[in-house]
């Protein structure tokens, strides 16, 4: 080969090793100090933490009606940030109420003291040991949430999250905990059929290998907390307090609507009926729909 063509030859691989290169995703650190949450993102050719700077949510004083959860919650929490032993845990039960609130307060009430959250989706589990190995080495402790998580029966994803509760993944990590929230207790759905093949040996019952599979998973989790429906007085209770903390506000706190529960009361019950739930959500969507109509009313802006 003459060196011409050699010359020609190295400039034709910098060139496109220069184009590979632009096609890479630039590392952006999160800067910790500042940024109290960050989400973990599948990207093109790896994933990535994209910092935020706030996250949103309610204060631990704003989750009414889930004291038992809240008060365990934080006791496990607070553990975990003094570097005492501390259990991985699952929020399991009806939809809004509390559970993803719940871990957003957690993070507003102690970043003083150092707790970051990293939210990873049930897609990207498979990376989980890369955050991990991430987060091992920063001087902070770190909640990785997982929001809303349930698999089908033939999701081998759940196999990764299983192998980092054995304690695979965390090993090198005594700064990361995992908290889970789901609708399902067991995060698999379970069916009549899994129990047919339960059988008594010596007055002793042993469940079928199916149910065994599936209660296996959250059973690594050392921490379970229920949550259930609410009973309309505490709805009730709820809508009340989202109206006051709104019309505060918006510097109405003096309003008849906003100190008389009886001028929303059926409005806020017929608004649960038609969603087929009384929870926290709802009743904050409510409160958020009859403060803003009331404020356009008193402007002059809406005839009700």
């Amino acid at each position: 080969m003459s060196k011409r063509n050699q010359q020609s030859n190295e400039s034709v691989f910098l060139e496109l090793a220069q184009r590979g290169l632009s096609l890479l995703p630039i590392s952006r650190q999160v800067d910790w100090a500042e940024s109290s949450a960050a989400v973990w993102l599948s990207e093109r050719w790896h994933g990535q933490l994209h910092g935020v700077t706030r996250v949103a949510g309610a204060r631990l004083e704003d989750l009414l009606h889930i004291d038992q959860q809240k008060q365990r919650l934080v006791a496990n929490t607070r553990q975990f940030i003094a570097g005492y032993p501390a259990n991985n845990a699952l929020l399991w039960g009806t939809r809004g109420t509390g559970k993803s609130s719940l871990i957003a307060a957690l993070v507003q009430e102690f970043f003083g003291q150092g707790l970051r959250v990293v939210e990873i989706g049930k897609d990207a589990l498979a990376d989980l040991n890369k955050v991990v190995r991430q987060l091992a080495d920063q001087p902070y402790k770190f909640i990785v949430f997982c929001d809303d998580l349930s698999f089908e029966a033939n999701d081998p994803s759940y196999k990764v999250l299983k192998s980092a509760l054995e304690g695979s993944v965390f090993a090198a990590a005594s700064n990361v905990v995992i908290y889970a929230t789901s609708n399902r207790r067991h995060l698999l759905p379970e069916q009549m059929s899994d129990n047919q093949q339960a059988r008594m040996v010596d007055a002793e019952l042993h469940q079928s290998e199916a149910t065994e599979e599936k209660v296996s998973l959250s059973d690594r989790f050392g921490l379970w907390l229920s949550f259930y429906p609410f009973k309309q007085e505490a709805y009730l209770d709820m809508v009340a307090h989202w109206v006051a903390s709104l019309a505060a506000e918006f510097d109405a706190r003096d309003q008849p609507w906003a100190l008389e529960l009886e001028k929303y009361r059926g409005p806020a019950l017929r608004w649960a009926l038609a969603r087929g739930v009384r929870s926290g959500r709802t009743a904050q969507h409510f409160a958020r729909h009859w403060v803003g109509q009331q404020l356009l009313q008193g402007r002059g802006n809406l005839n009700l």
